[in-house]
């Protein structure tokens, strides 16, 4: 009770804080050049504010105090210690504490690492985040206060939900949300440095190190999150086009294109409005997503409440904000006009802006497939989802000029540029389109489509493997663009070669077809501390596999929740994949074996992209 006590007070000192600092910024941005040390001093007490409020509710977590009504709705005392730790922010109210925590030290390392800037520019910054800050912290004390004393006490917990039990997703939120606050940085920055007219050269090297850490860690955040999916759903794959799934992507590809957009002002102060508008646009939807996620419009497993009127403060804020940027946007943007310099053909900025355009249309077909049911609801009162097929139909036949612009671009120059080595270019996509349909035609002769979009990936793979041995310097550049070339390759492969067997089994039956032998050994049940596992022996012998794997249902004492685990056996080449459900009222088992090639080399993959966005951000600048 007394953690929960000081967590909540603590959260009312941080929003006067918060006042606190926003007054002196506007004083300080009024009558001096210089910033007043009284700013980073404030802002470091309002984080150690929130840190204290953050450690509290975690204690009231590890030591079960059901006083605390979040920690009644989302733990039990079987627990373990590390879902009860990792369970602060498996909620709701957590993960807006978390939040909140995020953006105090933001701001505070915000504060530190820009000394080199103008301090009129640093001041505002610190004003329009501070406006977040408030917005976030009115947010949570109004309407979702993770202190709330309930009374009478209760003796046990209601339990967090089993399948958010899981160390991959245990650490997903923190490293996404690390992602969707660095955007804010982005935000307040560009309102800042657009209200003094100051997008030029030296800002876009310096706003680039905070695009690079919040696209690194966006990443990271949907590879874990992706990597749960795949092994705790039991639905064998990686990526559902969920809404929430759709979310966390949006501002991704709009952090890819603004990091490209950035490379360019770096060299001609030139894609002034792209990088604002597109700095906005990052910060908006990773706003939309809480608010989706949030509202209980959504209808996802990934989705914390259901709360109208905390949907409702959302958008409000979110409008506040969003009008506020277009105002800036329309009153202080001003193009340079003593500058005027055409942009050729045949040059990096031609095919960085096309390339632009393709992830702009990514981003909108998804968008379009994330909301339009949410409209169709509200209108019509119809219920409709919107699927692979929709996505799948839209995407594939863009991604193929997609990667073959993002294999060319590289080998141009900046300004004005000749295509070199033509003949080699052609010889290479030639040589990659023969490859892709050869694959295709060995597995499924009807694949056009996947020939040409598989001799694309392939072109892109070969360009970028060439580029290792012609452009050493550019390490970062051709890390992430080799890796996102063979996450294309991996995907591509994995959807064609895919199998798939379903089918109904009691212990000591067997399933067998020409190619495969599925045998149901036995069943073993275990007590475990919180629940009750049965875990199934099975032997899968095919013509190239053979292997014992050990599927598991586990029954939660609490909440009573049944949930299927999969046994998956990893190779370089391809993944088993094996599930077991109950068939209700029966002795039988519903079995689902998948073979999924490739699918470590996803994994790979984006770590690779990963690295390469690591790379550049600790080099030096050129």
């Amino acid at each position: 009770m007394l953690s929960s006590s000081i967590g909540y007070y603590s959260l009312i000192f941080g929003l006067c804080v918060s006042i606190v600092i926003i007054f002196l910024s506007i004083r300080n941005f009024k009558i001096s050049n210089n910033l007043d040390k009284k700013i980073l001093i404030f802002s470091f007490v309002q984080f150690a504010l929130v840190l204290v409020s953050f450690l509290g509710l975690i204690s009231a977590f590890v030591f079960s105090d059901f006083s605390n009504e979040t920690v009644f709705n989302n733990s039990h005392t079987t627990k373990p210690l590390f879902y009860k730790i990792t369970g602060t922010w498996g909620n709701h109210e957590g993960s807006l504490l978390l939040w909140l925590l995020v953006l105090t030290l933001f701001i505070f390392i915000f504060l530190l690492k820009s000394k080199n800037q103008p301090n009129k520019y640093r001041i505002l910054t610190v004003i329009f985040q501070q406006i977040i800050i408030f917005g976030f912290f009115t947010f949570l004390i109004k309407t979702s206060n993770p202190f709330n004393y309930l009374f009478p006490i209760n003796e046990e917990g209601l339990g967090l939900n089993p399948i958010l039990q899981d160390p991959a997703l245990a650490i997903h939120p923190p490293i996404l949300y690390l992602g969707y606050v660095g955007s804010s940085i982005i935000f307040s920055s560009v309102l800042a440095a657009t209200t003094l007219n100051n997008i030029n050269i030296y800002w876009a090297k310096h706003i680039k190190v905070w695009v690079l850490t919040s696209w690194v860690f966006l990443t990271l955040g949907i590879l874990l999150g992706s990597i749960w999916a795949y092994y705790e759903l039991g639905w064998g794959g990686f990526w559902f086009w969920d809404p929430v799934e759709n979310v966390s992507l949006m501002p991704w590809l709009a952090l890819t294109t603004l990091f490209h957009c950035l490379l360019v002002l770096e060299k001609r102060p030139i894609f002034k409005s792209w990088v604002i508008i597109l700095s906005i646009s990052t910060f908006t939807l990773s706003m939309c997503g809480t608010f989706l996620v949030r509202s209980g419009i959504l209808n996802s497993v990934h989705t914390f409440a259901n709360d109208p009127e905390r949907g409702l403060f959302i958008l409000s804020f979110l409008f506040v904000l969003v009008f506020i940027s277009i105002f800036i946007f329309f009153i202080f943007h001003k193009n340079d006009e003593n500058y005027s310099s055409p942009i050729f053909l045949l040059s990096k900025e031609t095919s960085l802006v096309i390339n632009n355009w393709f992830m702009m249309y990514f981003l909108s077909v998804i968008l379009i497939g994330t909301v339009y049911p949410i409209f169709l609801d509200v209108i019509s009162s119809q219920k409709i989802s919107v699927g692979p097929p929709f996505y799948h139909k839209l995407l594939i036949p863009f991604l193929i000029p997609f990667l073959i612009f993002m294999a060319i671009g590289p080998r141009l120059k900046w300004i004005k540029s000749e295509l070199k080595g033509k003949s080699n270019l052609i010889l290479l996509l030639i040589i990659s389109l023969f490859l892709s349909f050869f694959i295709i035609r060995n597995f499924d002769p009807n694949y056009l489509l996947n020939s040409i979009l598989i001799g694309s990936a392939f072109y892109l793979f070969f360009i970028t493997i060439q580029d290792f041995f012609i452009k050493k310097k550019r390490l970062s550049q051709n890390v992430a663009h080799f890796g996102f070339s063979l996450l294309i390759l991996s995907i591509l492969f994995n959807n064609i070669l895919s199998k798939e067997i379903i089918t109904n089994l009691r212990v000591g039956e067997s399933y067998k077809n020409k190619d495969l032998e599925i045998v149901f050994n036995d069943l073993i049940k275990e007590d475990k501390k919180n629940y009750v596992s049965f875990t199934g022996n099975f032997s899968i012998t095919d013509k190239s596999f053979k292997s014992l794997l050990k599927p598991e249902l586990r029954v939660y004492n609490q909440p009573n929740i049944i949930t299927s685990e999969a046994d998956i056996k990893i190779t370089l080449y391809r993944d088993n994949f094996i599930t077991i459900n109950s068939v209700k009222n029966e002795d039988y088992f519903n079995v689902r074996y998948l073979v999924k090639p490739f699918m470590l080399w996803i994994w790979i993959s984006v770590l690779l992209i990963v690295l390469g966005g690591l790379t550049s951000l600790l080099k030096k600048n050129d």
